[in-house]
């Protein structure tokens, strides 16, 4: 019951057919409401600098849009970046350093499965879980932290950072709960708009493939995966973001479908490898413009020249 509220609820938000749209027009007018609380939230906010370049990816609307795959391309090219995120589904509470930048310090079910796959695609990085995004920054920057990524941290407008704001367009433009959007781009807020298809592209291949594989997946909106897949996918089965895979109910579906492997990303993948069970990957890269790279280095050079500013 509780998968089939989910699925129905991206696509209420995502994919609206005509009962939704009628439900997204009755709830319109506590969209305004919402609205005006982020606003007045924004306006309110007065941005404090702490002393490190502050790079935020982030986006508008609920769900995937690209977030980790984009920090994952732009945190590589530097020796020691950090990345401080909420850690959405992890079993955990409070502050916890996943990676300290030479080591994975705790296990998946603490991290949550996006903090640890920032921490193995990004092994040098200081990864840390926190809700209070605050805190993480000055944990990051008491281990020495260069710069820091801070992951989907447009809202958070008290911190003075550089705002990398993923678009994109919807066929439903409301906010909450009328629509998908948390936030918009308000008047006088300085963000570098990015666009998939303009400013980066995704590259996809199937890594250790087998004739007969599986889709499996517990990502947000997961038939995007769809266009990336060919003959040898014979299922795909889709689980709720975030999802807590038990062995039994992945060996279930292996030996329902007599599959040779379960095909996963690798946000999927870090909470399932250790099950030793026959695997096939995903394998997501983004290109990005070499322009965003260079909006942020200079974004650094100026902040590391004037910390305090």
């Amino acid at each position: 019951m509780k998968k089939a509220l989910l699925f129905w609820g991206e696509k209420y938000l995502f994919s609206p057919g005509i009962f939704e749209r009628l439900l997204s027009l009755l709830l319109y007018p506590l969209s305004l409401f919402y609205c005006f609380i982020v606003w007045a939230k924004y306006k309110s906010a007065k941005p404090v600098s702490y002393g490190l370049p502050i790079i935020s990816v982030g986006n508008l609307i609920v769900g995937g849009s690209g977030k980790t795959p984009l920090t994952v391309a732009l945190a590589t090219r530097y020796s020691k970046p950090a990345i401080v995120l909420r850690g959405y589904g992890r079993g955990s509470k409070g502050m916890h350093l996943v990676s300290d930048g030479s080591d994975v310090l705790c296990d998946v079910m603490i991290a949550g499965d996006e903090a640890m796959l920032y921490a193995v695609l990004v092994p040098q990085a200081i990864v840390i879980v926190c809700e209070q995004r605050t805190l993480g920054i000055e944990k990051a920057k008491s281990l020495g932290a260069e710069l820091l990524f801070l992951d989907d941290g447009y809202s958070k407008h008290a911190i003075k950072k550089l705002d990398l704001l993923i678009t994109s367009r919807q066929k439903n433009s409301f906010c909450l709960p009328a629509g998908p959007f948390r936030e918009r781009l308000w008047r006088g807020k300085e963000a570098v708009q990015i666009e998939e298809g303009r400013d980066f592209t995704r590259r996809v291949e199937i890594s250790h493939p087998k004739e007969k594989m599986v889709l499996v997946t517990g990502i947000s909106k997961p038939q995007r995966l769809e266009s990336y897949l060919d003959a040898r996918v014979i299922e795909k089965f889709y689980f709720p973001d975030h999802h807590p895979f038990k062995e039994e109910e992945l060996k279930d579906i292996l030996t329902k479908t007599q599959a040779q492997s379960l095909l996963v990303t690798r946000k999927d993948a870090v909470k399932i490898e250790d099950f030793s069970l026959p695997l096939s990957y995903l394998e997501l890269a983004l290109e990005v413009d070499e322009k965003i790279h260079q909006s942020v280095e200079e974004y650094v050079r100026i902040s590391s020249q004037n910390p305090r500013n």
